[in-house]
């Protein structure tokens, strides 16, 4: 069993700042990619942001030179660096992670219960 687990959402007024944090634990062999996604009230969830090894790293448009998307891979921990913030950036926010099951080698996703982030003023 795999567990993801997200923290750091909150209320920040707009132009703020927030970290987003997110580790993985349990049997894991290793982890692939790791990013994280976005659901808003009403709409579909979405890609935010991804990495491999923490090099390579992916950004939906809407959040380009705002957000950045790093990882300890040392700690199975992912985050989310999150600046100049917009009210439609409010959403909830998910992780989640590829991992290589310990015992049977195969790639599974697993998804963290997700972490609300809400920008108002």
């Amino acid at each position: 069993q795999v567990q993801v687990v997200e923290s750091g959402g909150g209320l920040v007024q707009p132009g703020g700042s927030l970290r987003l944090s997110c580790a993985a634990s349990g049997s894991i062999f290793n982890i692939n990619a790791m990013g994280w996604y976005r659901q808003a009230p009403g709409k579909e969830r979405e890609l935010v942001a991804t990495t491999t090894s923490g090099t390579n790293t992916h950004y939906a448009d809407s959040v380009k030179g705002r957000f950045t998307i790093s990882r300890d891979n040392a700690k199975n921990m992912v985050y989310l660096q999150m600046s100049s913030l917009k009210p439609e950036d409010t959403a909830v926010y998910y992780c989640k992670a590829d991992v290589v099951d310990y015992d049977t080698r195969f790639v599974i996703a697993y998804w963290g219960q997700g972490t609300q982030v809400t920008v108002s003023s």
